[in-house]
């Protein structure tokens, strides 16, 4: 499996864009709209959004050493409840992301990544490429559960398409 720097690039760059679509959809909404229970995964738009968060957080941490967020899978929907903390969170780590793939030598992406899985309860080992390609998976995934949450609500996100990311989109 080949992963490149500019892949992670571009995939940096949707997650902001997408997010970005997302968040303002979700904002035409009122909180108790955002926790109610979906029958999502996770239960309602917040939580997905707060895994979708602690998921990136917890990427992150390995890629590049930062913070590692509170809790695990089970607890990660509530890691911030209060809309206005996530917000500033979220902006937070998608700048994260763009910083580290921006960053990224393409030596960086080769070898292997090991670390502990609180999910799996076991030390793990896989190719970077791999879990770079987890981290971008993992938001597609749960930003498709929260388009359709957010779509179902009557809220109406952008196009998610690639091809259609615009040039600039707020960076």
């Amino acid at each position: 499996m080949i992963v490149t720097t500019s892949y992670c690039a571009l995939m940096a760059r949707y997650n902001l864009w997408q997010n970005g679509s997302l968040l303002s959809a979700a904002a035409t909404l009122d909180g108790a709209a955002r926790r109610l229970d979906r029958g999502a995964f996770f239960g309602s738009i917040a939580r997905t959004f707060n895994h979708l968060l602690w998921g990136d957080m917890m990427w992150m941490s390995r890629f590049d050493g930062g913070a590692v967020p509170v809790g695990g899978i089970d607890t990660s929907g509530d890691l911030l409840p209060e809309w206005a903390s996530y917000l500033t969170a979220r902006a937070q780590t998608d700048r994260r992301i763009l910083g580290w793939a921006d960053r990224l030598e393409p030596e960086e992406l080769s070898g292997d990544l090991s670390w502990y899985s609180g999910a799996s309860g076991r030390n793990m080992t896989q190719p970077m490429g791999m879990c770079v390609l987890q981290l971008f998976n993992h938001q597609t995934h749960h930003r498709g559960q929260i388009h359709a949450m957010l779509t179902a609500a009557g809220a109406r996100p952008g196009p998610t398409d690639v091809v259609f990311m615009p040039d600039d989109i707020g960076l």
